[in-house]
């Protein structure tokens, strides 16, 4: 009797199951305590450090082959990262289904893109194609047209583009095609525009688009660095893995870099001469006062048994301190933003291209930031804001016809041979 009773289930005897509802506070807190010690104790990055850095070797040596190709090569390597960049964009909100139904409409997009390509390259280049074909009168005259009408060019292969989209709307479609459009649209403002500054960089010298560039690299892998091995205060939500050790120590590292890699770079005339024609020869000019060594006194600044009682700096080393602040405090939200982006579609990268970094995209997201600054800072603070024989020539092949020009090469030649 007394076994029955002790043997006996409950829940034969209440006809049920019930089943403890297990708590999920406790596994979670005991995560949330131990986050700042996973940052740091993951072992499963290491596998991804070796693979990211083997992937860092390989571009980083790339990327220094086409630094000393030239500035041509410069131009075509950053016109393929564009490419690639906006072909990643392109196939995110791209549905397999909707495009069969639209044939030609990736076309569209595409049409678009190369518009804003021609528009933006056509500003930022046209004084150095004019001095290439100078020489030439044929193609002179066709180059000098085409800088000239450039904008209405431009213009109306946009509005050609236009037409187009208008002309291929279909029923049941139509918030598909215009949020085509419209992401069209911000690909091209948010990757070609800001991105196609760095070629306005390069041709003023090598030196203002390979100066901030490095800066990104720099930051990015200290940041990567000092957050692995010191990481453990998360700093922002939108990316977990973005630590303030880690932005803390890319910033000083950052800044320090600037003011001794400017120093550096700034020794080669091919990286500081400015291009002013469309050649591949080597540059020979004088570096100009940013570049020419000064000397500064330490006395009063440093005890009496301190070795160094002077220091020669680059005036360039005080501008490069600027673009080291900026590229360590602002340049990294746009990789924040990038980071808010791909949450925003459930996306770990935005491609596969590179190994441990996955796409383009990626890893150009704060350069694109850092292109328009440089560009930006350079024209405010550096170039001197006088005419050069460049400017006014490609005004005069902008804004004067063929009569005008010939009229005014006659009346300089009488003027300077009066001046004789």
């Amino acid at each position: 009797m007394n076994k029955d009773v002790g043997s006996s289930n409950p829940t034969e005897i209440s006809g049920r199951v019930r089943h403890r509802k297990r708590s999920t506070e406790g596994p979670h807190d005991g995560n949330k305590g131990n986050a700042a010690d996973l940052l740091v104790d993951d072992r499963n990055k290491y596998k991804s450090m070796r693979i990211r850095i083997h992937s860092s070797i390989w571009m980083i040596g790339g990327f220094v082959f086409v630094i000393y190709m030239g500035h041509l090569y410069i131009w075509a390597m950053i016109v393929v990262v564009q490419i690639v960049m906006a072909k990643e964009l392109f196939n995110l909100r791209r549905q397999a289904n909707e495009t069969r139904r639209l044939p030609w409409f990736r076309a569209l997009n595409w049409h678009f893109f190369f518009t804003a390509m021609i528009f933006f390259y056509g500003r930022f280049v046209s004084r150095q194609l004019v001095n290439t074909v100078s020489s030439d009168k044929l193609l002179y005259k066709l180059v000098s047209g085409l800088i000239k009408y450039q904008m209405v060019i431009c213009y109306f292969l946009y509005i050609a583009g236009f037409v187009w989209f208008i002309l291929t709307l279909k029923k049941k479609m139509y918030k598909y095609q215009f949020g085509q459009y419209a992401w069209t649209h911000m690909i091209v403002f948010w990757v070609f525009a800001q991105s196609s500054f760095a070629v306005a960089n390069i041709f003023e010298g090598i030196f203002w688009f390979l100066l901030p560039a490095s800066l990104i690299v720099i930051n990015d892998i200290a940041a990567y660095f000092f957050g692995f091995f010191f990481g453990r205060t998360p700093l922002i939500k939108l990316s977990p893995k973005k630590t303030w050790e880690g932005f803390i120590g890319a910033s000083i590292t950052t800044i320090i870099s600037a003011f001794l890699l400017s120093n550096f770079l700034g020794g080669f005339q091919w990286l500081t001469c400015p291009r002013k024609d469309l050649s591949t020869g080597w540059l020979q000019c004088d570096p100009g006062p940013l570049f020419k060594p000064e000397l500064h006194s330490l006395s009063g600044w440093v005890p009496y048994w301190f070795p160094w009682k002077e220091v020669t700096v680059l005036p360039v080393q005080w501008h490069a301190l600027a673009i080291g602040l900026f590229a360590s405090i602002i340049a990294p939200f746009g990789g924040f933003f990038a980071s808010g982006f791909k949450r925003a579609f459930k996306l770990k990268d935005f491609g596969d291209s590179i190994p441990g970094h996955g796409g383009i995209t990626d890893r150009m997201d704060c350069q694109m930031v850092m292109a328009v600054f440089a560009y930006i800072y350079l024209q405010s603070f550096v170039v001197l804001q006088s005419f050069s024989m460049e400017m006014i020539l490609e005004q005069i092949i902008r804004n004067l016809s063929v009569e005008e020009q010939r009229l005014l090469y006659h009346r300089l030649a009488e003027l300077l041979q009066e001046r004789e």
